[in-house]
């Protein structure tokens, strides 16, 4: 293992700071690379996981690190976070689509389809996947009890997920931040069944 910490790469989508600490507390290396990086670049760092970061703006957009993700996804862990889980969805073939009201603030009720349990979570954006564009490899993980909207993809064969919300949210509530948790154990070559009974 790398002595300096486990190697994450996060890509660089407009991310805040709050993403890094929670993996760096965590005990890894993180290497931040900007959002035009192509797959290769990326993966000829080695990590033992990417971070696709949230950030502003149009999801579509983001055609080079759609390009990357599609790349990348079976490579190599993959963590979605806001714009990341959106361009995760794309990068698989779903659509995206503008909120007529999107979503902000620190009380957004979210549903773990899986589990049935419901966390608080603190979201900013303006953009959503659309739910009837799923292709058959992703699995939707977490739904938005407000309004029904998407807030969670897995991915059904690789070791890749997505939130629409931001589990690293300070201030904001801390029942999400187990998400890097199971990140992190995925990276640590954990099975997804194995990473998801990681909960908080």
């Amino acid at each position: 293992g790398d002595p300096r910490g486990l190697p994450i790469v996060v890509v660089d989508l407009g991310s805040k700071d709050n993403i890094l600490r929670e993996l760096v507390q965590r005990g890894a290396f993180v290497t931040v690379v900007p959002a035009t990086s192509p797959a290769e670049a990326i993966l000829a760092r080695h990590p033992a996981g990417v971070v696709l970061s949230n950030g502003p703006g149009d999801p579509e957009r983001a055609t080079a690190a759609i390009a990357a993700t599609r790349k990348l996804v079976g490579q190599v862990p993959l963590f979605g976070i806001c714009l990341g889980h959106q361009v995760f969805g794309l990068a698989m073939g779903a659509r995206t689509y503008k909120l007529k009201f999107g979503h902000r603030g620190g009380n957004h009720p979210v549903r773990d389809v899986r589990s049935g349990r419901f966390t608080i979570t603190a979201q900013n954006h303006g953009f959503a996947v659309a739910a009837d564009s799923l292709p058959p490899e992703l699995a939707l993980t977490h739904v938005n009890l407000n309004d029904g909207t998407v807030e969670g993809l897995q991915h059904r064969q690789a070791a890749a997920f997505s939130v629409q919300y931001h589990p690293e949210a300070a201030p904001g509530p801390r029942d999400n931040t187990y998400l890097f948790d199971q990140f992190l154990a995925l990276c640590r070559g954990k099975s997804m069944q194995e990473a998801v009974q990681i909960c908080r």
